[in-house]
């Protein structure tokens, strides 16, 4: 019987990497590999179209070795790639694995691919792309994966482009993470309530309105848009969504800065969700330290005081209103004069105590 290390094996040098082209043969079973880098002088054998053709120059001179050899690994379940240096092109071969299921690939600086490659792992479930710059491609070739796809994580890929809301009829999506893949676009008022069936986990790119850190042009449109996505939390675990916030544009009408010359700005001009218990609201505030609030706009009925969660929600609606001082009363960012009003009531009862 063929015995099969059950943790990752680790080609990270020149010895490494012949114990691999011994498990070729010995131990074709392997299910988890992770490739980093060689060591100094070594490499891997440029792939087809090198990426940087200065670094070929470079390290035209390094002992180079064969990474086709990974193709004996008919099922492997888990590939990891961290090989900033010792590979360089395109590699077909990475992305032809039929059982793989987990592929990761953190600051490929020199490898060269597109999401079309991924057509290649028709089992994988989650796939994890960090800082990869030669990365291209459009997330319509994800669709392949439509049936198997649970985790997608394309972040810093700047050249990733398409539609966020191309995956939303992915049945099994549980977690999507676009952070600064900044040539998606989308806009989350067209998720309808079908989509996105068993997300968990959002977050998407300035690209997309909507997004996490979203620049409002008026606070009417921020409301608008808490209101659908709010709707979208609703239907979905209680995580989702529970760290997002936006702000008001400094190019909006609405903004401005009652003290310029102070590191942060003390007018509330930040709006995130809150929760208290299982009720849903959302306030502004300011964006530094302890926050100064706005009182809170509550989207959900106030819960029955026979209810499980109600001193929850009690707890919770306490700590939030201990956090209203000087814009009691005002449930929106109130106007620059009124700003100035309230700051002045409030420094000239501090000079009185």
């Amino acid at each position: 019987m063929t015995i099969v290390p059950p943790a990752a094996f680790r080609v990270n040098s020149v010895v490494k990497y012949n114990a691999m082209r011994a498990m070729s043969t010995a131990l074709p079973n392997l299910q988890q590999i992770t490739l980093s880098n060689l060591g100094w002088i070594h490499k891997y054998i440029d792939g087809e179209d090198p990426a940087d053709e200065l670094w070929a120059t470079a390290t035209a001179n390094f002992i180079t070795h064969d990474i086709e050899i990974i193709s004996s690994f008919r099922k492997l379940r888990r590939l990891n790639i961290q090989a900033q240096l010792s590979l360089n092109g395109r590699y077909p071969v990475l992305f032809n694995f039929p059982l793989l299921c987990n592929l990761r690939i953190y600051g490929a600086d020199h490898i060269e691919f597109d999401l079309e490659m991924l057509q290649g792992l028709p089992s994988l479930k989650e796939l994890v792309l960090h800082s990869n710059v030669n990365l291209t491609g459009n997330l319509r070739s994800l669709r392949v994966l439509k049936d198997t796809l649970e985790k997608v994580e394309i972040i810093n890929c700047h050249d990733v482009e398409g539609n966020f809301m191309d995956l939303a009829d992915f049945p099994h999506l549980t977690e999507l993470d676009l952070f600064d893949a900044s040539a998606v676009t989308g806009d989350v008022r067209e998720i309808c309530a079908h989509e996105f069936p068993v997300l968990e986990r959002l977050c998407l790119p300035k690209g997309v309105y909507g997004c996490d850190g979203q620049e409002f042009q008026s606070i009417s449109d921020a409301h608008d848009t808490i209101s659908v996505l709010y709707s979208f939390r609703k239907q979905r675990p209680p995580s989702l969504l529970c760290n997002w916030y936006g702000e008001l544009s400094m190019d909006s009408p609405d903004w401005y800065d009652r003290d310029p010359g102070a590191d942060d700005n003390p007018a509330p001009m930040y709006v995130i969700f809150v929760d208290a218990g299982s009720r849903i609201g959302y306030r502004w505030e300011t964006s530094h330290g302890i926050p100064i609030a706005c009182e809170v706009n509550w989207l959900d009925p106030e819960p029955d005081r026979d209810s499980s969660d109600y001193e929850q929600y009690i707890e919770g609606l306490q700590c939030y209103e201990r956090d209203v001082n000087i814009y009691r009363g005002f449930h929106q960012p109130p106007t620059e004069d009124e700003c100035d009003r309230l700051w002045a009531e409030y420094e000239g009862a501090l000079d009185l105590v």
